[in-house]
C-alpha cells in the first residue's frame, strides 16, 4: 500500500521535476554567464548588481500575483506560460545590447520565475503533510542540481558569442516539451484559498526571517560570486566550477535538512546551518589557498541553501492544503525582498578587504543568533502552555 502510494506520487511529480531540473540548468548556466560577458556587450560590469537585483524585483513583482496565474491558468498551462516568457527574454539579451534592454529583459525574466517556483512549490506541497518534506526535498535537489550542473556550461559554451544564448533556449525549450507530452495529475488550482492578511501575520515570524535571509544571501551570490572570483584572479573555467560547488554544498545537504527535521526545530536547524556559514568563511579569512576557497564554497552552499526550504517548511506547517498555494506564495515574496536587497547591499562590500565573503558573513551571523533567540522562546512558549 505504502509503494503504492509512493509510485502515484513520484508519477504526479515527474513531468514538474523534470521540467524544473531543465531549467536550473539553463538558468544556473545564464546566472553566472551574465555578469562574465557585459564587457563582451560594453556594459560595465558594473551593472552586475544592478541587474542581479532587477531580476528578483521581478521576482518580488511577480509573488505578488503568482497566485492568481496559478488560479485562473492551472498548474501546468501557468508553468508553460511562465516558462515562454522567460525563453523571450534570453532571446533580447544578445540582440540589444543596452542596459536599459538587459534591466528590462532580466525584471520580466524574474516575474517568469516566480510564477515558475510558486507552481512548482504548491504543485509538490500539496498532498499529505508527512510527505512535505521528502517532496521538497526532491525539489530543491532538482533546482540545486540543475543549477549546478548549469555551471559547467561556462567551460563547456565559453561565456562569448551566440552559442550560449541558443543552448540556454533549447533547454527550455525542452522544458516546456516536457509539460507538453508528459502526463500528470496536477492539484486543483480551483481550491485555492487566499490566505488574509490576519492570517498572514500569524505565520511563523522565524520562517519569514528564514525567506529574507535566504533571498539576502543568495541573491548576492548569484549575483555577485562571480565577479567576486574574478576579482581574485581566478580563471572564467575555474570560477564555473567554483560555482557549482557551491551549488553542489547546497544539493548536498536537502537529504540532511529531511533526515534532521524529524528531531530538531526547524528554527534550530536554520540557526546550526548559518553557523555552518560562518564556520566555512571564516576559513578564507585565515587562508588564501584556492583549496580551502573550494572548502569554504561548498559549505557556504550548503548553509545558504538549506535556508530556504526549511523556512517554507515551517511556514506551511499545520497549513490547510487550501492554504499552500497562498503560503508559498508569502514565503517566495519573502525571499524576494531579500533577493532585491541583497545584491544592492553586497555591493558596497566588494571594495573592501574580504568582499562579498564579509557581506556574507556578517549576515549569517545576525541571522544564526536571532534563530537561536526564536528557539528558546519556543521552547519557553511551549513548557508555560
Amino acid at each position: 500500500m505504502e509503494n503504492t502510494l509512493i509510485s502515484q506520487q513520484s508519477s504526479r511529480i515527474a513531468a514538474p521535476v523534470i521540467a524544473l531540473t531543465l531549467y536550473a540548468i539553463a538558468s544556473g548556466y545564464l546566472m553566472s554567464l551574465i555578469p562574465l560577458m557585459l564587457n563582451e556587450y560594453n556594459i560595465h560590469e558594473t551593472l552586475a548588481s544592478w541587474l542581479a537585483s532587477a531580476f528578483y524585483a521581478g521576482l518580488l513583482i511577480g509573488a505578488i500575483g503568482a497566485e492568481r496565474l496559478v488560479c485562473r491558468l492551472g498548474h501546468k498551462l501557468g508553468y508553460i506560460v511562465c516558462l515562454v516568457i522567460f525563453i523571450s527574454t534570453i532571446i533580447v539579451l544578445p540582440l540589444f545590447a543596452n542596459e536599459m534592454v538587459w534591466l528590462m529583459a532580466r525584471f520580466i525574466a524574474g516575474v517568469a520565475v516566480a510564477g515558475i517556483f510558486v507552481v512548482v512549490e504548491s504543485w509538490l506541497m500539496a498532498g499529505a503533510e508527512h510527505t512535505r518534506a521528502k517532496r521538497l526535498s526532491v525539489y530543491m535537489i532538482a533546482l540545486y542540481g540543475g543549477s549546478a550542473l548549469g555551471q559547467f556550461g561556462i567551460g563547456l559554451m565559453g561565456v562569448s558569442g551566440s552559442a550560449p544564448f541558443i543552448a540556454i533556449s533549447m533547454l527550455i525549450s525542452a522544458a516546456i516539451g516536457v509539460l507538453m507530452l508528459v502526463k500528470s495529475e496536477q492539484p486543483d488550482s480551483q481550491e485555492s484559498i487566499r490566505l488574509s492578511f490576519k492570517q498572514i501575520m500569524k505565520l511563523s515570524y522565524a520562517a519569514i526571517i528564514g525567506c529574507i535571509v535566504s533571498g539576502l544571501t543568495l541573491g548576492a551570490i548569484y549575483g555577485l560570486m562571480p565577479v567576486e572570483l574574478d576579482n581574485r584572479g581566478i580563471s572564467h573555467d575555474k570560477i564555473g566550477m567554483l560555482m557549482a560547488l557551491v551549488i553542489l554544498g547546497g544539493m548536498a545537504v536537502q537529504p540532511v535538512v529531511t533526515f534532521t527535521s524529524k528531531w530538531l526545530s526547524r528554527t534550530l536547524l536554520m540557526a546550526f546551518y548559518c553557523l555552518i556559514g560562518v564556520f566555512a568563511i571564516g576559513l578564507t579569512f585565515v587562508s588564501s589557498s584556492h583549496s580551502v576557497l573550494a572548502l569554504a564554497l561548498f559549505g557556504l552552499g550548503m548553509a545558504t541553501f538549506a535556508l530556504y526550504p526549511i523556512a517554507i517548511s515551517l511556514g506551511c506547517e499545520k497549513l490547510d492544503e487550501s492554504y499552500i498555494v497562498s503560503a508559498a506564495q508569502v514565503m517566495l515574496l519573502s525571499y524576494s525582498i531579500g533577493s532585491v536587497l541583497g545584491p544592492v547591499a553586497s555591493a558596497t562590500f566588494m571594495a573592501q578587504q574580504h568582499g562579498l565573503l564579509g557581506y556574507l558573513f556578517a549576515t549569517l551571523v545576525a541571522t544564526s543568533a536571532y534563530m537561536l533567540l526564536a528557539s528558546v522562546k519556543s521552547k519557553s512558549q511551549i513548557m508555560a502552555e
